[in-house]
Order: C-alpha cells, then structure tokens, then sequence
C-alpha cells in the first residue's frame, strides 16, 4: 500500500501571525471569581435587552420574508440611512451610498487590506496599537512600521519624516479614546496628519468604535470631515459598543472607488452582513432614543473610570503613572522601569485579578512595565476589591 503524501504546508502567513494573547489571557480569566480588567468588553447589564428584542421581535413579525433572506453587499438600506443621519448630525456629511455595513468594523480592516495592500506595502499605526489591527496587516503580507506617540496621541512630525522615509500606503489611527491607551489625538494633531496624507499621498484609516463615549471635554472633528484629507480617509465605526457586540455590526464610510473595491472583497468574503441582525439594528433605531440610552452608559462608565483612577493610587507600586481618558474603556499603566507586567500576570491571575500586558500592542519595541486596564465591565465595588488584589500582587513582588 502507498504511503499518503504530506498535505501542502499552510500559507506563510498563517504561520508567522501568531493568536491573539490578548484573546488568551481572556480565556484564562472566565473563572467567575476573577474580576478581570483585561478584556474590553461593553458592561452587560447594561445592553437594552428589551428594546433590541422588540425590535427584533417586530422585524420578524412584520418581514419575515425579507430579513431572512439573501441581502445585498452594501447593507440595510434602512439602516445605512440611519448611520448617515447619525454621522451627518455629528458634523460629518453622509448619505447612504456613502457606506458599507461590515461584520463589525473588525471585518472592514479586513476589506481595506484586501482592497488596498500588496505583501510588503508599508502601514504605518500609532504606538501602540490596537492589537487586532496588527493581525489584520500581518496578514496582509504588510510591513507595519510604528510612529511615535506621547500623551497625546500620534506624533505628526515624526509621522512627516516617517512618510518621506518609508512610503506607506496608509496610516491607521483610533483618534479618539484609543484602544490600548485610551488617549484622544487634538484637533491640531489631526489637521496636521490630515495635511501630511495630503502633502505625500497616502490613505488614512481613522477607525472610531468609542467616538460616542465621552464622559469629559468636547468632542473633536473627524479626520473625515478635515478639507485636507476628506477624499483619502476611510471612517471606521461599530455597533458593538454603542448596541451590542453580539450582533457583529459595523460600517465602512469612503470615497467612492475604495468603496467599492470594499463592496467586491465583502462579496467574496460573506456575499453580506446578517439580514435580520441589520434590520433589528435599524428598526431599533428608529423605534428607540439611542442617545438616552448612550447618557446612561456614559455616566455609568464616568463612574467607573472615576472609581478606578480613585483606587490605582493604593494599587499600585510607588512610581506607577497612569493617564486619565476623557471617555472610552480603557487607561494606560506604566510600572516602575524595569518591572515587567507579562511576567506579573500569572501572579494576578492566581489572586483572582487580571490586566492585559501592554507589550503586545507594539508593532515595534515592546514597553514591558506598561498595561492596559479596562473600567467599563465591573461596578465600582469590584472595581475597588479587584484593586486590592492587585495591590497584593505588588506587595509580594
């Protein structure tokens, strides 16, 4: 009998792009008992359960028919319209041909690196960066190359030498409440990434999940609605935390012929976004005052946020520095040098307490000492006792 050949290899690029560990840290924190700031999930008893399941009941009642059908590509006409209602009120022109609704905007990376990279175009992200970003760029077969970042977010002129240097094909940015860092780039940072884009010619990713959490300050423009970059920059946005991630959607707002590169690599993807989750979505809308229901999530996440910057001064080792968002779910931890928050978490872990370790968030030279902390998913009473088992972690070390 012959001997079965090896299957061909996997692609090179599954093997080089490594799981998530921010995903594997979550699944050594499930254990019930563990209060875990590690993972950036919205507060569940917070969701409108009720709300979303009349609208779901209501759509199912009305168009059965129709929201369990086949869809087109591009999304709910009803709900495409809303999310331009939204944008347009919020300072940003749109219409509904404007947008593609995406499978979160988790997938519209995914379509933008389809539609727009070749293995070795170089993208550029603020450092650090949104974990799950550099996955979808990795496979993409793209060289990820990190600028600068302070407080304040990316920095623009080491961004301009950045450009004339490597010729990037685009930039990605979360200019508001930025996710690990929970940090918000200026009004005068953005008019000048948006001139930089213009002045070299590259595509700009602003991706803004968390635009509509602000607890604190005014909010600023979007790099979208900037003259200067207005026909190069793609706007990212999501359900997920605004509704409810379960449902799994997002939108994609582009210029016209990026638009529907993303329309063709979404109809060779999934064919389209789920029918009935879409029209739940847009009936909900329409039936239900989502800004008052965004006022009590934002002042029950201030609430948490204030309570946890309350408690990090007893939690942490003298020398720790932390900022403090103006909205969002997360804050920026940097350890005392030469402390290491990976190696540390396994000691938190066993006190029932978890953080997520900031080091694979950089695209370059990981910060060891730095964590990421989201206040969102606990009261401010776990809050305050997860705290004291942190502190325990650093007493013993």
């Amino acid at each position: 009998m012959m001997s079965p050949v090896a299957a061909p290899a996997l692609a090179v690029r599954a093997a080089t792009v490594g799981a998530s560990p921010v995903r594997e840290i979550l699944a050594l924190t499930a254990r019930p008992e563990v209060i875990s700031f590690a993972g950036g999930l919205p507060a569940p008893e917070l969701f409108d359960g009720a709300g979303l399941r009349a609208a779901y009941d209501r759509v199912l009642a009305e168009e059965p028919h129709r929201v369990l059908q086949y869809s087109t590509t591009e999304g709910d006409p009803a709900l495409r319209a809303a999310v331009a209602q939204r944008l347009s009120a919020r300072g940003l022109a749109s219409s509904p041909d404007d947008l593609l609704i995406t499978v979160g905007s988790q997938q519209a990376l995914t379509l933008l690196s389809m539609a727009l990279l070749e293995p070795g175009d170089v993208v550029l992200v603020e450092d650090p960066t949104y974990l799950a970003a550099l996955q979808c760029f990795g496979f993409a077969g793209a060289r990820v190359v990190p600028v600068p970042s302070d407080d304040s977010g990316i920095d623009p002129q080491a961004l301009a030498e950045l450009v004339v240097r490597e010729q990037p094909k685009l930039l990605y940015v979360i200019p508001n409440f930025q996710n690990p860092t929970g940090r918000t780039l200026s009004a005068e940072r953005r008019q000048a990434v948006a001139e930089v884009a213009a002045r070299h010619g590259l595509w700009i990713v602003e991706d803004d999940p968390y635009g509509e959490l602000r607890f604190d300050g005014e909010p600023e423009p979007w790099i979208a609605s900037l003259e200067a970059a207005a026909d190069r920059t793609v706007l990212l946005g999501s359900f997920s935390k605004i509704m409810a991630p379960g449902m799994r959607l997002g939108w994609l707002r582009a210029p016209a012929l990026l638009r529907r590169a993303c329309v063709i690599a979404k109809q060779a993807a999934d064919l389209h976004s789920s029918t009935v989750d879409q029209a739940a979505a847009a009936r909900y809308l329409a039936d239900t005052d989502l800004d008052g229901h965004l006022g009590r999530v934002r002042d029950a996440y201030r609430e948490r946020r204030d309570a946890m910057l309350a408690g990090l001064p007893g939690a942490l080792p003298q020398g720790s520095s932390w900022n403090r968002p103006e909205g969002g779910m997360f804050l920026w931890v940097r350890l005392p040098d030469g402390m290491d928050a990976t190696a540390l978490l396994r000691e938190a872990v066993a006190r029932d307490v978890a953080y997520v370790p900031g080091a694979p968030f950089f695209a370059g030279p990981a910060d060891r000492a730095a964590l990421r902390m989201s206040f969102t998913t606990h009261t401010p009473g776990e809050i305050d006792e997860g705290l004291k088992r942190l502190a325990g972690v650093f007493a013993e070390d």
